[in-house]
């Protein structure tokens, strides 16, 4: 049975940090590219970050600006989402997902999506951010 468990959210105060992980079971993480979606209260779900199976492809939706950013261990079967300078606005329930490899899913990533094209194979519960002071 494939499982993504998302971890490390919580409640952050305006301009701190949160790792989140994407641990996978089930699946051999180097097969797969992973995506990162963001749901934001009253809004609809939204791609926000990817990276590639083999990690030389990454996308990260323009309003980051540069505060995120995605990593992957292998070896590890995990995936990671590194937030710095976290924003009120960056509260939501964050998302991984799984797409097997060759398809170039990163590269279909664009703003205001809920899914690129193509979907992705596997998702995860979700993991809760807020920040707020």
């Amino acid at each position: 049975q494939v499982q993504l468990v998302e971890s490390g959210g919580g409640l952050v105060q305006p301009g701190g940090s949160l790792r989140l992980s994407c641990v996978a079971f089930g699946i051999s993480l180097d097969d797969y590219a992973i995506g990162w979606f963001r749901q934001a209260p009253g809004k609809e779900r939204e791609g926000i970050s990817c990276i590639s199976d083999s990690g030389d492809y990454t996308y990260y939706l323009d309003s980051l600006e540069g505060r995120f950013t995605i990593s992957r261990d292998n070896a590890k079967t995990t995936v990671y989402l590194q937030m710095n300078n976290l924003k009120p606005e960056d509260t939501g329930v964050y998302t991984c997902a799984a797409k097997y490899r060759r398809t170039r899913v990163c590269q279909r990533f664009s703003p205001g999506q809920a899914t690129p094209r193509g979907g992705m194979d596997y998702w995860g519960k979700g993991t809760l951010v807020t920040v707020s002071s």
